[in-house]
This record gives C-alpha cells, sequence and structure tokens, in this order.
C-alpha cells in the first residue's frame, strides 16, 4: 500500500510463511496485541530476534540493553509463539494446538497427547501442569547447548 507499515495480509503473501504450519504465530509475533499494522521499526525489531547468537560478540558494549538476539529473548521469543493465549504459561491445550499445527495429521492424537504429557512432566517445576517461562528457560538452554556442541 505504500503507507510505509505492513498488514497481516502482506505476510501472508510471503510463500514461505503461507505454507509454514507455524506461520500465523510467526506473524502474530510482528503485530503487538490489538495492531492490524506494523511500521519498520517494529519490523526490524521482531527480525531482530533472528539474528545468530554469536552477532552479540562482535559488537559488546557493557551499558548496552540485552540486545534482541540474546538468548533469553530468543527463549521468549519461542515461548510466546506456544502461549497461545497470553497468559505466560503454556498448559497441555497449548502445547498440543502448536503441535498440531507443526506435524498436522502424521501423528495420531494419542502420540500427540504422550508427547505433551512428557514435555510438561520433564518441564513443569512447580506442579501447576503447565510450563511458566522461567520453566521453559531450563528445557530451552538445554536446547541451546545442545545446538552449539
Amino acid at each position: 500500500g505504500e503507507n510505509g507499515t505492513l498488514s497481516r495480509e502482506d505476510f501472508q503473501r510471503i510463500p514461505e510463511l503461507a505454507i509454514n504450519p507455524l506461520g500465523d504465530r510467526i506473524i502474530n509475533a510482528f503485530f503487538p496485541e490489538g495492531e492490524d499494522q506494523v511500521n519498520f521499526r517494529g519490523f526490524m525489531r521482531t527480525l531482530a530476534h533472528f539474528r545468530p547468537i554469536e552477532d552479540n560478540e562482535k559488537n559488546k558494549d557493557p551499558t548496552a540493553s540485552e540486545p534482541l538476539n540474546s538468548r533469553s529473548n530468543k527463549l521468549l521469543f519461542a515461548f510466546k509463539l506456544y502461549d497461545l493465549d497470553r497468559d505466560n504459561k503454556i498448559s497441555r491445550d497449548e502445547l498440543l494446538q502448536v503441535l498440531r499445527m507443526m506435524v498436522g495429521v502424521n501423528i495420531s492424537d494419542e502420540q500427540l497427547g504422550s508427547i505433551a504429557d512428557r514435555t510438561i512432566q520433564e518441564a513443569d517445576q512447580n506442579g501447576d501442569n503447565s510450563i511458566s517461562f522461567n520453566e521453559f528457560i531450563k528445557v530451552g538452554n538445554l536446547y541451546f547447548v545442545y545446538l552449539e556442541t
């Protein structure tokens, strides 16, 4: 529209997002709650989460705030993709919904339920049958350590 902003429809026209099972969740990450447009600054701010972590080492400034592509900010971004109702925890139902988005009909509901139950069992430390961000961080840090080795 040449108005200096992007709409959800603009993102949906990107073929890679259109076929990505998490495309809608990724697109939603670009838009603050209640907003239907994103300007260049907001667009770049969200894209910054995808930069490799090692880019932080090149521009280390002890007075600067934590970069958007830091490990903890990447984990927060990923957590928000799972936290569908934005209540700051991932329930079994939310985990199942995202798993279904990712695998479609390739895995039975029983198998998906088993994966969701095991994931919550391993991550849930306070016994509330959901995964808080702090619990997600602990599991996510193990994932990052695995990726970096």
